[in-house]
């Protein structure tokens, strides 16, 4: 169970050695050995080139590792664990920039259907989804982008409309949508593969974080669950806890590849590092990292333990731990200098990312709103 972030001497910066659990830290360290062994920069680069931005013999890794049901209940063939593991591991992606469809289909997609579907629509999705042999992506709440409408006739529902960067949509095996219906919006169940369903994997700046347009014509639909925004706004929480915690590992990763490019880059002399301006560069960058892992840790603590204190921290997470991942890949390019710059140094995956992750389910200015909605001072 991940427990709130103890304070030092009273002050936001939690000690490293407090959040997790000593089991949660073995998650932590075997996660971190297979991706530097299975997927380091070389690996993602390739990975993200492809038409599917994913790696199909990795995800079957994860599946037989158990961390794609990690979260998921017992009675459905997953782990039964909480959201302290999956912060455990999209931390540890994040830090590799890793890419899969981990966030849309096992942080968001199992969730959604644990929460909301029936017994049937569980034991047909869910065993599946922990076997690795089912993805899953949503255009619900904040998620993405979407304008859809549903109808019923003759007890069959269908859906149309349009749901715009979607996360993962080009590849998902069942999409779970928003739509509007007479008495309000609910969540549907959608097959990419039948009639009615048009998707278009996006040309994006991240290509780690592959986004897709999908277009519903009278799809065939099936309900999931009653209508609940609740459970949507709650979803969307999870995403952005996630999110957070990958911005985090990302902003760290930024912070020490420019602290042993400047104690090993040399210039009249001198290690780069010992010149004031990148001194300050590198402390600016530490203090904004600790900052961030703050508002993420927080944020992951309260997910499964206080949701109404989850509902204040996700837009603070989100908005703080945007800049701080910007921020500090943008000091680590201005650190490198100019081969920073270049396709070939692993600095611009980074700042791409950053830049990416920043704008998904709502921007800075949105989650500030937000934020000052959640208070009370709107």
């Amino acid at each position: 169970m991940l427990r709130h972030p103890p304070t030092q001497n009273g002050g936001t910066v939690p000690d490293m050695s407090g959040p997790f659990s000593e089991d949660q830290e073995e998650l932590r360290r075997y996660a971190r050995q297979w991706l530097d062994e299975k997927a380091p920069f070389d690996e993602v680069r390739r990975i993200m080139e492809t038409a599917e931005g994913f790696d199909a013999d990795h995800w079957g890794n994860l599946a037989d590792l158990g961390w794609l049901g990690i979260a998921v209940g017992e009675d459905w063939g997953g782990a039964g664990f909480g959201f302290g593991e999956l912060a455990v591991l999209a931390e540890e992606m994040g830090r590799s920039l890793y890419p899969s469809p981990f966030l849309s289909t096992v942080v968001v997609g199992a969730w959604l259907i644990e929460q909301m579907g029936s017994d049937e629509q569980r034991r047909d999705l869910l065993p599946a989804l922990v076997e690795g042999r089912r993805r899953l992506a949503a255009a619900a709440g904040d998620l993405a982008t979407h304008d859809l409408t549903a109808q019923e006739r003759h007890g069959t529902w269908s859906v149309s409309g349009e749901a715009r960067y979607v996360l993962d949509g080009h590849t998902a095996d069942t999409l779970i949508v928003e739509a509007d219906t007479p008495a309000g919006a609910r969540l549907f169940l959608v097959d990419p593969s039948s009639g009615g369903v048009a998707r278009e994997s996006l040309t994006v700046m991240d290509l780690t974080r592959p986004l897709a347009d999908i277009r519903f014509s009278d799809a065939i639909a099936e309900p999931l669950g009653e209508p609940d925004r609740d459970v949507v706004a709650a979803a969307t929480r999870r995403a952005i806890a996630a999110l957070a915690m990958e911005q985090v590992a990302g902003a760290q990763a930024c912070l020490e590849m420019s602290v042993a490019y400047a104690k090993e880059r040399h210039q009249f002399g001198r290690p780069i590092g010992s010149f004031q301006a990148i001194k300050h560069l590198c402390a600016d960058m530490l203090v904004v990292v600790e900052s961030a892992r703050s508002t993420a840790y927080h944020l992951a603590a309260a997910i499964d333990h206080d949701p109404e204190e989850a509902a204040v921290a996700a837009p603070l997470a989100k908005s703080f731990c945007s800049d701080a991942f910007v921020q500090a890949a943008s000091d680590a390019i201005q650190i490198h200098g100019g081969i920073g710059f270049t396709w070939e140094h692993n600095a611009h995956l980074f700042l791409k990312r950053a830049k990416s992750s920043a704008l998904m389910f709502g921007d800075g200015a949105y989650q500030r709103a937000q934020l000052a909605e959640q208070v009370g001072i709107a």
